[in-house]
Formats: C-alpha cells, structure tokens, sequence
C-alpha cells in the first residue's frame, strides 16, 4: 500500500480515535457539561486538531528528521503541545486539562495506529 494511503488510513483512525477519546475524557472524566462545551464544538476542535497535526508529523517533519525513533519522539511530543494550545484556546478549558485531553487522545490514536499497521 503507497504512503499516502496509510496516511489516509491513519487520518481516519486518529479522527475516530481521539474523538472517541476526547468526548469520553471530557463528558465522563471531567464531567463538564454541554452547556460549557456543547458536543458541535468537542466535535470540530477533535477534528480540526487531528487534521491540524497529522499531515506535518507525516510529510513535513520527516524530511527534517530521518531516524524513525527520533521522529516519533519529537513529533507526537510536538503534536501534543500543539493541540493542547489548541484545546485551551478553543475549549476554553485550563492548561492542565488541555495537556491531559491531549496527551489521553494521542496516545490512544498511537497506539491504535502500531496495532492497525502492525496487522500490514
């Protein structure tokens, strides 16, 4: 299968995945209501961060950083900062709560990904 179509595999896996994860953490976890974050813009911000942050960690970053292990260490890292920013700033949520959406919801679509192209 060519690159761009894992990619595409991979960009739909992370939308379900940190989706999932996200309305989870925030609904159940947090319990914060849709009256603070109605469910159109968990809905919007989830998508927008995966498609925000997926094609640099998959087309950009790799023509800087050419050592698989050093790419996925610099890069989730990177994509967890950057939608935490974006979770603060959308969901109007604490920095703290930010991180952690993120980084719950990264890790779950890494790890969904090395099952999934594991089965390849």
């Amino acid at each position: 299968m060519i690159y761009e179509y894992h990619f595409l595999i991979a960009l739909l896996v992370t939308v379900m995945m940190e989706l999932t994860i996200l309305f989870a953490t925030v609904r159940y976890l947090f319990k914060i209501n849709r009256n603070l974050i109605p469910d159109s813009l968990l809905l919007f911000t989830g998508t927008f961060c995966s498609f925000s942050t997926l094609p640099y960690l998959w087309f950009v970053l790799p023509m800087f950083i050419r050592t698989y292990s050093h790419l996925v260490a610099i890069g989730e890292v990177s994509v967890v900062l950057v939608e935490a920013v974006i979770y603060y700033f959308v969901l109007k949520v604490r920095m703290d709560k930010a991180l952690f959406f993120s980084f719950i919801c990264n890790i779950a679509s890494f790890l969904a990904g090395i099952y999934l192209f594991s089965l390849f």
